[in-house]
């Protein structure tokens, strides 16, 4: 067997063993990688501590040849799902010396991996399954310094910036293919949520029922359904949402969340001699905050305020402002 065929054989058998990814673990690597880019260099400098860097980690572990360099973000990225695919087994190891190494290195830089850092990381290393308990360990937890006012501040600074690249996610949902928008229009939602410090948790599922996600909003949990289609929503869906809500704990709320609006008929039949615990938001709605025009902790504030004085669960975002003129 020529050298050539021997490496194509050997590539084919590596893809044939290789643990195929969902598409929610793919969109949850590409998020981390987004969380991690921080934490090192790609690769580090001549002069600099080789093992200070993604491709040093890389080349410890065994995972030299999934470090693709070029290009950081793709790498990373790159690393994760080939790590996670090929050598599950070496994914917390990983995932746990890009910690270590990276407190070294921010520490050095004036920028320290923060308690809160940790906690978002656990959080979605969790949603690809898995749960490294030294990154848990409270001892650990309590070392980290609190996110700073200086920190929280940069973060403010890059709203704007976000907020175009947000933008421009939520008008291209209409060219992702059908099968993919729920997916799609989910992901940009918890990226939204997060630029808002919301605590966004992805969707869970419960005995017999779905919940599309929740977030944490002035110490109250908002239980979110999220949906992207032509069709507006009627008195049957919002029905169906209040009931997970109600099922759930007595102060729990719901946010229903549907890009092509609501029935006029849905909204009047559903608000008619029942209390609510839901506020509901349009397409137009997001486009509201994406394209910076009032930030969505404001937007979720006026809207619970609108519906706990008139039981209305839907008025736009516009009209609320109005109405407070």
């Amino acid at each position: 067997m020529s050298s050539i065929n021997e490496r194509q054989w050997r590539q084919k058998r590596q893809a044939g063993n290789r643990m195929s990814l969902s598409l929610e673990e793919i969109r949850t690597l590409a998020e981390i990688s987004r969380f991690l880019y921080s934490f090192l260099p790609g690769k580090a400098h001549p002069f600099a501590e080789q093992k200070i860097s993604f491709a040093g980690i890389a080349r410890e572990l065994g995972l030299e040849r999934f470090w693709q360099g070029r290009s950081k973000q793709p790498a990373i990225n790159a690393l994760l799902e080939n790590t996670l695919g090929l050598r599950r087994e070496r994914f917390c190891p990983l995932i746990l010396e890009i910690v270590r190494r990276g407190i070294r290195y921010r520490g050095s830089k004036g920028n320290p991996i923060t308690r809160e850092d940790i906690q978002k990381l656990n959080e979605l290393i969790f949603e690809v399954g898995f749960k490294i308990p030294e990154l848990w360990e409270e001892s650990f937890l309590t070392s980290l310094p609190r996110e700073s006012k200086e920190q929280v501040e940069t973060s403010r600074k890059i709203i704007p910036e976000r907020l175009k690249e947000l933008r421009d996610i939520f008008l291209s949902l209409e060219n992702v293919p059908r099968e993919h928008k729920g997916f799609e229009f989910e992901h940009f939602l918890n990226q939204l949520f997060d630029l808002f410090g919301l605590q966004p948790r992805r969707s869970f599922r419960l005995q017999g029922e779905q919940i599309d996600g929740s977030l944490d909003f002035e110490n109250q949990t908002y239980l979110v359904e999220a949906k992207f289609q032509v069709k507006p929503v009627g008195q049957e869906d919002l029905l169906v949402f209040r009931g997970k809500v109600e099922g759930k704990a007595t102060w729990s709320r719901g946010i229903f969340i549907s890009v092509s609006g609501f029935t006029q008929e849905g909204l009047a039949a559903f608000s008619r001699g029942r209390p609510t615990n839901l506020i509901a938001m349009s397409g137009q709605d997001l486009y509201f905050v994406v394209d910076g025009q009032m930030p969505l902790d404001e937007v979720i504030r006026l809207k619970a305020r609108h519906a706990a004085e008139t039981g209305e669960v839907m008025t736009p975002v516009q009209q609320l402002l109005l109405d407070s003129q």
